[in-house]
């Protein structure tokens, strides 16, 4: 009877150590994933969408605010920075901390927005006749 306890408790743990060692490690802190860079260039990308729209916002009659340029870049880099950080997220097969971006990805999807809702404003600005 111990015989046969011993087997089946074998046999039991066989799929279970089966099944730990086929769930994916995670990466390294140096290795730069698909994911990662996808979710760096959108992060980046919102960032200068960010203070682009925050130049164009301050200074509406200077170089990057002329017209309407630096809105439209800065709505044109949160839409992209967005779109990237979205790409990311849905694409990402597991968590935070994996390796795969999704952190960064969030972030990217944040400062994207933070990126369109400034070009916005400045774009709806009215433009003062100097």
């Amino acid at each position: 009877m111990t015989g046969a306890v011993l087997i089946g408790g074998v046999g039991f743990a066989a799929p279970a150590a089966a099944q730990v060692a086929t769930q994916p490690a995670a990466a390294s802190v140096t290795t730069m994933s698909a994911g990662r860079l996808g979710a760096s260039v959108g992060g980046v990308l919102g960032l200068v969408g960010v203070i682009i729209g925050g130049l164009a916002l301050a200074r509406p009659g200077g170089r990057l605010g002329t017209g309407h340029l630096g809105a439209f870049a800065a709505l044109a880099a949160g839409l992209i920075a967005m779109a990237l950080g979205g790409l990311v997220v849905v694409t990402s097969d597991s968590g935070i901390g994996t390796g795969n971006g999704r952190g960064g990805a969030y972030v990217a999807l944040v400062v994207g927005l933070i990126a369109l809702v400034v070009g916005g404003l400045a774009l709806a600005r009215p433009r003062r006749a100097d």
